[in-house]
């Protein structure tokens, strides 16, 4: 990506943390990126395919963390929580690290922009984590029972907002904190995270 366009991105980013997201204007991206609105709007055409192009960069770097993690199915079934804390776990850590980047997206996602944007987009760059989940409900055919969107949107939604709080001082940031939301995210998953037994025929 253009190294304007990114720092404009940035820049937006940090501004709708100030500001929020109605709040914002082009002249405070202009100012916190150190260039004129003109050069702003050389990359792009309105505010809101500006905050739009920040939700997909940030979402992209956000499942790219997908890409970097591995799932072994012994490993899986030895541990299934522990399989599922250490694809969490790294996600987690993701938003506490970018605050800015954890405010926007959260404060995006809870805006009038995004039921519109959501309707036609593009979520593909997704497919590592769809993959682990599909090998999740192989493993544990259980899990199939669930609603998988409800399920995997309560977890990834959920862990951005505690990942808020934790950057805006409502909690520590710290293992505790960690253990007690994978704990209050997870709770009943793992009546689910169970080999299925084998059926035996019935005897005639």
């Amino acid at each position: 990506m253009d190294d304007t366009r990114t720092r404009i991105i940035f820049a937006t980013m940090k501004a709708v943390r100030q500001y929020g997201l109605e709040g914002v204007r082009i002249q405070n991206v202009s100012d916190l990126a150190g260039i004129t609105p003109g050069a702003v709007y050389r990359h792009f055409d309105s505010k809101e395919q500006l905050i739009v192009e920040c939700f997909i960069y940030v979402d992209k770097q956000a499942a790219a963390i997908f890409e970097r993690l591995t799932l072994n199915p012994l490993t899986m079934l030895a541990d299934p929580m522990g399989a599922v804390k250490g694809l969490w776990l790294p996600y987690f850590r993701f938003w506490v690290g970018h605050p800015d980047e954890t405010i926007f997206y959260h404060r995006f996602r809870d805006s009038a922009f995004f039921p519109k944007y959501d309707k036609g987009r593009d979520v593909s760059y997704f497919n590592t984590f769809i993959g682990m989940v599909r090998l999740f409900q192989t493993v544990f055919p259980s899990l199939k029972r669930m609603n998988q969107d409800l399920l995997w949107l309560h977890v990834l939604t959920s862990t951005v907002m505690y990942a808020k709080y934790v950057v805006e001082g409502t909690l520590p940031e710290g293992q505790e904190t960690e253990d007690t939301i994978f704990q209050l995210l997870t709770t009943g998953l793992s009546g689910y995270l169970k080999p299925e037994k084998s059926k035996k025929k019935k005897k005639e």
